[in-house]
């Protein structure tokens, strides 16, 4: 074995090792106080600058050829439920999968160990490499809410990579949707349901109505919309007096979003009206839609880093938020990478060893690139 296996077997060794160490810390959303201590101190140990926020949030720095732009790297901290006391088996192709009932934490642990590992092959070459900025979020997995608070006049990059995003290494997607989630309820009137239900004005039949003129699923191929929860009566003798539903649209065109929004909501108003009830209705704007250009520094320098390594290096698009949505409201032109998590958001949630590793190093060329 020459010794550049040895360093790569013991760098391979090292990425599993961390990746099995901070999956076993709690990390639900708005509780990961005890994975930013924990990375907080390996952050400082690689000679990085680093700061907390009130929220939670995790900056840092470290320096570089300052005749090179910055290039920022992110993760986020917190873990989906089921999240507590997760623990991991190896199997002997390299596969790391939960061992209980909890998920595995790959989303976003594996982002994570992978530009802690970067940089420690980064620095481990010697080479002269750019400034480098990282984020480790907090409650990504509740739309991006941590980074909603955090204050980004600190940050000096243009170009972000963000690992988050299922499937292989040498996969990056860099477009994604406007989310938008709203709440319509029908105000009625109770009465009973046996001896006088004329007297009442039955709210689930009204919401019924307006069910049917919402259309859902695939609005067109860039647009969705659902409808997953509703809500409404007290007791099958009483004639309802209020029924809620709750949903979400989301699409790429965030004014196309928003309009049909506003449509939900007339429909709303339009279709109590007309039953002699009344209505609330009310949206949140949760992320909101961007298009990175392929031929982009970012994606160029990802492709680029891509072909060095002999990754696909395939440039997608996702239906799904990260926080590159928040940065690209703050101007940071990027894309969020595969960190080599499978059925991510369930119990049967997966990486590899050989994902770990290969997201390591594809972190590592970003830093080291000239492009």
């Amino acid at each position: 074995m020459t010794k550049i296996d040895k360093l790569e077997k013991a760098a391979k060794a090292q990425a599993e090792a961390e990746f099995l160490e901070l999956i076993e810390i709690d990390s639900p959303s708005w509780g990961e106080q005890a994975i930013a201590k924990v990375l907080l101190r390996k952050l400082k140990e690689l000679g990085m600058e680093t700061q907390q926020d009130e929220t939670g949030n995790i900056y840092g720095y470290l320096p570089g050829n300052a005749s090179l732009p910055p290039i920022l790297l992110s993760a986020h901290m917190d873990t989906v439920e089921p999240s507590k006391g997760k623990k991991a088996i190896i199997e002997p192709d390299g596969t790391i999968r939960s061992a209980g009932a909890a998920v595995l934490g790959a989303d976003c642990v594996a982002g994570l160990v992978e530009i802690l590992q970067g940089i420690r092959l980064v620095q481990a070459s010697g080479l002269p490499h750019r400034p480098v900025e990282i984020i480790f979020s907090v409650a990504e997995e509740t739309y991006c809410e941590g980074l909603e608070k955090f204050d980004f006049s600190k940050v000096k990059s243009k170009d972000s990579y963000v690992l988050d995003l299922t499937g292989k290494i040498g996969t990056a997607a860099r477009r994604a949707p406007t989310l938008v989630s709203f709440c319509a309820t029908i105000k009625g009137r109770a009465a009973h349901a046996g001896m006088e239900p004329k007297k009442g004005i039955n709210a689930i039949a009204i919401m019924a109505g307006l069910l049917a003129k919402i259309p859902q699923g695939h609005l067109d191929t860039e647009t969705t919309c659902n409808v997953g929860i509703i809500q409404g009566g007290m007791m099958i003798n009483i004639v309802p007096e209020s029924c809620t539903i709750k949903g979400e649209v989301r699409g790429y065109n965030h004014e196309k979003v928003m309009d049909i929004t506003r449509k939900i909501e007339r429909l709303t108003k339009e279709t109590a009206t007309a039953a002699g009830a009344g209505a609330e209705f009310s949206h949140k704007v949760h992320i909101r839609s961007y298009e990175t250009p392929a031929k982009s520094g970012a994606a160029q320098r990802f492709l680029e880093a891509c072909r060095k390594l002999g990754l696909s290096g395939e440039l997608t698009e996702t239906f799904g938020g990260s926080d590159q949505n928040p940065l690209s409201q703050h101007g940071l032109q990027g894309l969020v990478l595969s960190n080599g998590m499978y059925k991510m958001h369930t119990t049967e949630e997966y990486t590899t060893s050989e994902d770990l590793w290969q997201g390591s190093r594809l972190a590592a060329a970003l830093i080291l690139s000239e492009v």
